[in-house]
């Protein structure tokens, strides 16, 4: 058998200097219109996520008082979540865009044009309210992009495709700092999955990234205070007592950010798996798995005799009630967190819309604290991990998951960093290598 040299790949154009481009006219217009842009997509991201909580507030805790119960009875969630199921389905099989991406599929997909934006913004607003366990970053990401690729429309810049790249993932970033709090935070998981995509230009998207995200936070922040509209920013409003984390506390670590990760993977194949089944009927699936969600989240409350609330939605606010007092969480009720919220993830990740970081680190924490009481594992410490490693094996991305821990903590992250760090990294390597093990088996099969 002859062996035949593969062609020479064709000559392509030469690669853009960056310091040239930086120099350019046309790269200090896309800077000057990034810090533009990040105003109003701030101001319309803030209303967006305002809307959202105030919702979320309206169906869990003023409706169930109005109707005489002192909190969300047990059964709330099966007519929340059933009329989450059949909002969503016309959404996903008429509407341009499906109303997003999978959440199985990451925290983002591609940049959404126009067209797709109401469905986005329809799905989001109308569904995570009632109960999904979803959180608001990937909607988020999907609305800044389109707001920015509809002003390269308007512009008439959709002859320069780095400057609608660089606008798009400008508005990405601007969008998800008003959750984040900042821009660093959003900067660096925008740049970080850019860097591990292999997409080109990382370093010119750097500055615009910033400009915009920091346009937005400011424009966020201050259009909060003086509103006074509660916006949900992910962070803790109680942390607990700062400690240093000591040689205990990482040799049980290690072991919890294996145990995470493996969760997080099973939960992430229920999500595969259910994608897969409502490819097909996808209305009818669609109202079958938001009925199952609720079914999950009413099993919380028979088996604990707590408010469901605690296991709905992304789980911002159970984290902060369960990093204030953990002595109020038995491990009964924390195993029941566990089963039915992370049964209830991994449903919402391959059925409906949302995204996939604030819920997974709602059940690291928990998953932490319930090896709390193994001998030389402090709370602090477990929270830190717990965090860490659930962040880092859904996004995959290290020093995201790190900087997202140490923001959730606040005042407690200097001294938690390195746990944090190390319960991120090894979470990314074990998600990543039984993945990589699960497609394996699947691209065999196809190939037989």
């Amino acid at each position: 058998m002859s062996a035949h040299a593969a062609p020479s790949p064709a000559p392509g154009p030469p690669p853009t200097d960056p310091v040239k481009v930086m120099a350019s006219w046309a790269y200090l217009r896309v800077l000057l219109l990034c810090v533009v842009l990040g105003v109003p997509i701030a101001l319309a991201c803030f209303f967006f996520v305002a809307l959202q909580q105030a919702l979320a507030d309206a169906v869990w805790q003023s409706l169930p008082r109005q109707l005489g119960y002192g909190r969300a009875p047990w059964w709330w969630p099966l007519p929340t979540l059933m009329l989450a199921g059949l909002i969503l389905a016309p959404i996903v099989t008429r509407m341009p865009g499906r109303g997003g991406h999978l959440p199985v599929k990451g925290l983002g997909g591609p940049p959404i044009g126009p067209r797709e934006l109401p469905g986005v913004a329809l799905s989001a607003v109308a569904t995570l309210p009632l109960g999904v366990v979803l959180g608001p970053e990937a909607p988020l990401m999907a609305l800044g992009s389109g707001l920015a690729l509809l002003a390269v429309h308007r512009l008439r810049m959709r002859a320069d495709p780095l400057a609608g790249a660089i606008l798009a993932t400008a508005g990405s970033t601007a969008a998800i700092s008003t959750i984040f709090g900042g821009p660093l935070v959003a900067a660096v998981l925008v740049l970080e999955s850019a860097v591990i995509a292999g997409m080109p230009q990382i370093f010119l998207r750097l500055l615009p990234c910033l400009l915009a995200s920091a346009a937005g936070a400011l424009v966020f922040t201050g259009f909060g205070d003086w509103t006074g509209l509660r916006t949900g920013a992910l962070g803790l409003p109680t942390v607990p007592p700062d400690v240093r984390p000591d040689a205990g506390d990482f040799l049980w670590g290690i072991p919890v950010a294996v145990v995470i990760a493996v969760l997080v993977v099973l939960a992430r194949k229920v999500g595969s798996l259910t994608a897969a089944w409502t490819s097909r009927r996808t209305a009818r699936r669609t109202v079958i798995c938001a009925f199952a969600v609720g079914c999950c989240l009413t099993s919380y409350a028979l088996l604990t005799g707590r408010s469901p609330m605690e296991a709905a939605l992304s789980g911002q606010r159970a984290l902060g009630l369960l990093a204030a007092d953990p002595a109020q969480w038995p491990v009964d009720a924390l195993v029941a967190m566990l089963l039915c919220k992370g049964l209830a993830w991994g449903l919402c990740l391959g059925a409906m819309r949302g995204g996939p970081i604030f819920p997974s680190i709602m059940l690291g924490a928990t998953a932490a604290l319930i090896c709390n009481s193994l001998p030389g594992f402090g709370t602090t410490p477990a929270l830190a991990c717990g965090m860490a490693a659930a962040a880092g094996a859904v996004t995959g991305l290290p020093l995201s998951s790190s900087l997202l821990g140490a923001l959730v903590l606040g005042g407690d992250s200097h001294r938690q960093t390195p746990l944090m760090v190390t319960a991120a990294v090894v979470a990314v390597v074990v998600a990543r290598i039984l993945q990589g093990r699960a497609r394996r088996p699947a691209q065999e099969g196809g190939a037989r």
